[in-house]
């Protein structure tokens, strides 16, 4: 993930800010959603006044990622305020957009306020089984998928990987935190929750109609992303996402989440629309 995030200046004369980056290997073939968003901040970042941080995204997917191929990111100084700034970043590969984002950038000031508390009652993260325990009987390939991330996952009440257990509620929580200790540099914090925020939301969809991940021919693709950094928090810390579905309907499903410390800090408030196709159920035998 690290690495990944580690993106290199490119020495092209352009009207824009030029930044190259590699992609994690993906057993499928597809770029990771939040690996770009949190480039495309990285990439942003890398072009504003020092004291800014980040505290708003919006983005689109444009299209699928190749993970065996390199990112281009074009970042446009849209604004230097005297408090904010605004950056447009366009990931692109082989000279098409695969992504589209808006973010903005903040001076610390003081003032108001308050924050929506945190679920009481919600099992810890050292109460629930680890991932390896809900993968039982799936294929090495599609293992993968979930063993080979940087991310350590915690589902209440579980996983819908391969079943979805319990009631059929638009709505879950989801502990998480990166394997291992990183650098204590908060722009990596930053990014690396951008990261982790795409991991998960699109559940609290799935599992309001009873949809595992390995139902045979499910579509699902990210449409948006939208983020907003309250306050800062490490990554290599447990964190609780808590996530709901609000609507689906016409084939798009939206989903919002929020993200705490363990001991209750509000650190992010996320907002995700995703494309769903559920394969029609075969046809009665006569």
């Amino acid at each position: 993930m690290l690495s990944v995030l580690d993106l290199a200046a490119s020495d092209a004369r352009t009207t824009e800010d030029i930044f190259t980056g590699v992609s994690q290997s993906m057993p499928l073939g597809r770029v990771y959603g939040g690996q770009v968003l949190a480039q495309s901040i990285v990439a942003a970042e890398r072009t504003i006044p020092e004291g800014r941080t980040v505290h708003s995204m919006h983005g689109y997917f444009l299209r699928p990622g190749d993970s065996a191929k390199g990112i281009t990111f074009a970042v446009d100084r849209i604004h230097d305020g005297r408090s904010f700034s605004t950056r447009r970043t366009q990931a692109f590969q082989e000279g098409v957009p695969i992504f589209s984002m808006i973010a903005s950038f903040q001076d610390e000031d003081p003032g108001i306020e308050h924050e929506a508390s945190m679920p009481t009652g919600v099992p810890g993260p050292e109460e629930l089984p680890d991932i390896e325990a809900h993968l039982q009987g799936l294929h090495p390939m599609s293992k993968r998928l979930f063993t080979d991330r940087p991310v350590d996952l915690r589902h209440v009440p579980s996983p819908i990987y391969l079943s979805v257990e319990g009631e059929r509620e638009p709505s879950q929580a989801v502990w998480m935190k990166v394997r291992r200790p990183i650098p204590d540099d908060p722009a990596i914090h930053r990014a690396a929750l951008a990261y982790l925020s795409d991991l998960t939301i699109q559940e609290s969809i799935l599992r309001a109609h009873g949809i595992p991940w390995a139902m045979r021919g499910l579509k699902v693709a990210s449409l948006d992303h939208a983020m907003w950094w309250h306050r800062f928090g490490r990554v290599d810390q447990w964190m609780l996402y808590v996530q709901e579905s609000p609507s689906a309907r016409g084939g798009r499903g939206l989903a919002t989440g929020r993200i705490y410390t363990h001991d209750g800090t509000l650190l992010a408030s996320v907002a995700q629309e995703i494309m769903v196709r559920v394969p029609e159920a075969a046809p009665p035998a006569t």
